[in-house]
């Protein structure tokens, strides 16, 4: 499939996952506009990828709904058009449900939840105006098949609400041409957790070794490569969710 002037909105671009997807993308010849809070992490981004002249950097709070109307009307303005939207940006909090805090609640809505909804607003209305489209959503496979060792039920919460949410949103724009899916990861080897915490992490996982970003990457190509697959939530995880262990 051509990717010539192709164009995929990646949330949450600058780190982890986020930034593997980026240079995934611009590897395959998309256009790519990524997002994170600072664009002091975007530029800091760009360098890592070679400064490429299809990377449009757009900074801002993804929780607000200006963000995500200033994310579409660069893009289209500089690309022409999105194709595709990635809605990576999200945080993990993981403790018992006791422990939470009134600002742990407010960041996951905020980032997990808002973060989610209004980008995908925007790419709804554009994407089905050009009856064409992909929206794929970086969500937990813990949403799927909470463990007792790792207490998380504000995540759980909002990234099974966005799995849910997923599915209602293929349907309502299948007739649109607009395909709608998540991939569900399990534990990743990112920045976000602690070398010391890899071999309880890794344990955790019926493989019994962490996720490499690239495995989420292949998992987003396929999905944004596909045109009959739409509503689907797909694990990334090790085993995870296949049962007890």
């Amino acid at each position: 499939m051509s990717t010539e002037n192709r164009t995929v909105v990646i949330t949450g671009a600058s780190s982890g996952i986020g930034f593997a997807l980026a240079e995934a993308y611009l590897g395959r010849g998309f256009n790519v506009v990524g997002n994170a809070r600072t664009l002091e992490r975007l530029q800091a981004a760009a360098q890592k990828l070679g400064n490429p002249a299809n990377f449009l950097p757009v900074e801002g709070d993804i929780a607000e709904p200006a963000t995500a109307t200033r994310i579409f009307e660069r893009a289209v303005a500089t690309f022409g058009k999105v194709d595709i939207l990635i809605n990576n940006a999200g945080i993990f909090i993981a403790k018992p449900l006791g422990d939470y805090t009134e600002e742990d609640l407010d960041g996951l809505i905020n980032t997990n939840l808002k973060g989610f909804f209004y980008p995908t607003q925007a790419a709804a209305r554009h994407m089905a105006h050009n009856r064409s489209g992909h929206i794929v959503t970086i969500t937990a496979s813990i949403a799927m098949q909470p463990n007792a060792k790792v207490p998380a039920l504000l995540p759980v919460l909002v990234k099974g609400g966005l799995n849910q949410a997923t599915k209602a949103l293929a349907i309502e724009l299948a007739l649109s041409n607009v395909q709608v899916s998540a991939v569900a990861p399990g534990i990743i080897d990112t920045p976000l957790h602690n070398p010391a915490t890899h071999a309880f992490l890794a344990s955790l996982q019926p493989a019994g070794r962490l996720g490499q970003t690239q495995e989420i990457v292949d998992a987003v190509t396929y999905l944004t490569d596909a045109r009959f697959t739409t509503g689907v939530v797909l694990p990334v995880d090790g085993g995870s969710t296949a049962g007890t262990w």
